[in-house]
C-alpha cells in the first residue's frame, strides 16, 4: 500500500510527488499541488508558449555609476534607461523616475538591447511580483537593464495583448512557479518562453478599459495633491514663488570674499534669501526658527546587512523608500531590524505625532516629509531626522506640509551640501530655518482641510487599484473559470 499522509495535512506546504512525475528541478516551489493544477489547466486551454510570439528577444546590462558622466546624461540629451520600477502591471511604461542614458552608450555598449515602439519588456529577476509586462509606447526609443528582457513581436496589437495576459496574477504565479534563484529569483530564457499563453484581444481591451479608468483617477488624485501648496500660500497670504527667467544674468551669484570666508562656496548657497518668497505673509505671522518650535530633533541610525533581521520576526526601520510622492508613509519594500534591538535602542523608536524629514537622498529629493501616526514599534534609518513639535506652539501636520512646500520649491535643493552622488541637510541647517507660524487655530485649520484633501486624493487611488484588479479577476474567471480563479 502506497504511502499517504493524513487529511489534516496541508496539502500546499507537505506534498508527495512521483519520480515520474518530475520535470528535472527538484526544489519543492516548483511542485507546489495549486500551481501545479493551475498550470495544467492553463496549458489544457491552449498550445501557445510565449516563445510562439517572439521574433527576437534579448536582455541589458547597467553601465557602471563609476563612469557615470560617460554613460547618463540628462532627458533632454539621452535615452530612457527603463529599470524594473518602471515597468507596471497595467501594461504601460511608467516614466517617473526615469534615468536616461546617452547617445554612445545606447548605440554602443547596450546595442544589443535596444527598445522600440511595440516591444514587449518583462521583468526577469529580482523580488516581488516576477513578469510584470509593459509594452513600449509609439514614438519610444529607449534602452533596458540586465533585470530585463526585450522581446521583439512585430505588432502593437500583439505585444499588448501578450502584457495584459502575463501581468495576471494567476499568470505571475506561473511565472514564480518557473523561477529559481532563492532569495534572488530569477527566470532564465527556457522558463519564461514557456508560459502557456492565451492571446485574446478581448482580455486586452478589457484591461486597457480598466487601465484607462485607473489613470484618470490618478490623474485627478495627482491634481487633488498638486493644489495642496497653492491652497497653503493662500492661507497664509504668500504670493507664489516667481520664477525667474533662466539667463546667464540670473545664474551668475556673486559675493565678497568676506562674507564667504569660513562659510560655503558653492553658488547655490548663496543666491540670496531662499525663503523670502514666505516671508510677505500676512503682517500677523511670525518667522521663528525650528528649533525654537520643537522639543527635540533625533537622527535614526544606519543598519547594514549584518545588523538587519527577519519579516517575521523584526521591526520595519522606515527609510527614505517609505515616503512615497503622496508623502505618504508606504511600505512595499522594507527593511527590518531584530526585535532584540528593542531594549537597547528605546530612544529610537518612534513616537506618534513626529514629523520624519528625510535629510539624505538625491539633491532633488531631499526635504521630503511625511507625518508618522502609526501603532506599533518602528525605528527609522540616519537618513531621517525625527522632530517632535511643541504641541502648544506647533501643529506636527501643518509643519510637515511647510516643509514639503519648502521641498517643492528647491529650498532644500540649494540648502544641502553634496558628497558621493548624494546630497544632505544636517540638523544644524535644519534647526535654523524660518517657520510661518499662524496662531495654532489657524495651523489647525490648514491642517485639517490639507488632510481632507489628501483623503480624496488617497480614496481616489484606492478606487483606481481596486477597479484594475476588479478588471484582472473577471479576465482570470473568463480563462481558467472563478473557483480556480479564487
Amino acid at each position: 500500500m502506497a504511502f499517504q499522509l493524513q487529511e489534516t495535512v496541508n496539502k500546499n506546504r507537505v506534498f508527495l510527488f512521483k519520480r515520474s512525475e518530475l520535470e528535472g528541478r527538484l526544489d519543492p516551489f516548483c511542485y507546489i499541488p495549486s500551481l501545479v493544477f493551475l498550470d495544467k489547466l492553463i496549458k489544457s486551454k491552449t498550445d501557445k508558449r510565449l516563445n510562439d510570439f517572439a521574433v527576437s528577444y534579448s536582455s541589458g546590462a547597467t553601465p557602471s555609476k563609476s563612469e557615470s558622466d560617460i554613460h547618463y546624461t540628462t532627458k533632454k540629451d539621452g535615452y530612457p534607461f527603463v529599470r524594473v520600477q518602471n515597468l507596471s502591471t497595467s501594461g504601460e511604461l511608467c516614466f517617473d523616475n526615469m534615468k536616461y542614458i546617452s547617445k554612445e552608450t545606447h548605440n554602443g555598449l547596450l546595442n544589443r538591447s535596444k527598445v522600440f515602439a511595440g516591444d514587449l519588456l518583462v521583468k526577469i529577476t529580482g523580488v516581488g511580483r516576477m513578469a510584470v509586462a509593459s509594452v513600449a509606447p509609439k514614438g519610444f526609443e529607449g534602452n533596458i537593464n540586465q533585470h530585463i528582457v526585450v522581446i521583439r513581436t512585430g505588432e502593437m496589437a500583439i505585444s499588448q495583448n501578450l502584457a495584459a495576459f502575463i501581468n495576471l496574477d494567476c499568470i505571475e504565479k506561473l511565472a514564480s512557479k518557473r523561477a529559481t534563484g532563492g532569495t534572488r529569483p530569477a527566470l532564465d530564457y527556457p522558463a519564461l518562453f514557456s508560459l502557456p499563453v492565451i492571446s485574446d484581444e478581448h482580455f486586452r481591451a478589457k484591461m486597457s478599459e480598466a487601465s484607462a479608468a485607473k489613470k484618470q483617477k490618478e490623474a485627478q488624485a495627482k491634481q487633488l495633491i498638486g493644489s495642496i501648496d497653492t491652497y497653503l500660500l493662500n492661507e497664509l497670504g504668500i504670493d507664489k514663488k516667481v520664477d525667474y527667467p533662466n539667463v546667464i544674468e540670473n545664474r551668475i551669484v556673486k559675493s565678497s570674499f568676506r562674507c564667504i570666508t569660513g562659510q560655503r562656496w558653492d553658488p547655490l548657497f548663496h543666491c540670496g534669501d531662499m525663503f523670502s518668497f514666505v516671508r510677505n505673509a500676512q503682517p500677523y505671522i511670525d518667522f521663528p526658527q525650528l528649533n525654537n518650535l520643537v522639543l527635540y530633533f533625533q537622527t535614526g541610525f544606519a543598519a547594514g546587512r549584518d545588523d538587519q533581521g527577519e519579516e517575521c520576526s523584526g521591526i520595519i526601520q522606515i527609510r527614505p523608500t517609505n515616503i512615497n510622492d503622496d508623502r505618504e508613509l508606504v511600505f512595499h519594500r522594507n527593511v527590518y531590524i531584530e526585535s532584540s534591538e528593542l531594549n537597547a535602542r528605546k530612544t529610537d523608536m518612534l513616537n506618534c505625532d513626529e514629523v520624519l524629514f528625510n535629510n539624505t537622498n538625491s539633491q532633488e529629493q531631499v526635504g521630503k516629509t511625511s507625518y508618522f501616526d502609526l501603532e506599533g514599534d518602528y525605528f527609522c534609518s540616519n537618513h531621517i531626522t525625527r522632530i517632535a513639535t511643541k504641541a502648544e506652539l506647533l501643529n506636527p501636520k501643518y509643519l510637515c506640509y511647510i516643509l514639503n512646500l519648502y521641498q517643492h520649491q528647491k529650498c532644500f535643493f540649494k540648502l544641502c551640501t553634496n558628497w558621493n552622488n548624494q546630497s544632505g541637510v544636517g540638523v544644524d541647517v535644519l534647526q535654523k530655518i524660518p517657520i510661518p507660524l499662524p496662531p495654532l487655530k489657524k495651523q489647525n485649520e490648514i491642517a485639517a482641510h490639507i488632510q481632507g484633501i489628501r483623503d480624496q486624493a488617497k480614496q481616489l487611488r484606492a478606487e483606481a487599484a481596486a477597479g484594475l484588479e476588479q478588471a484582472k479577476r473577471e479576465v482570470e474567471t473568463m480563462i481558467i473559470g472563478k473557483e480556480a480563479a479564487v
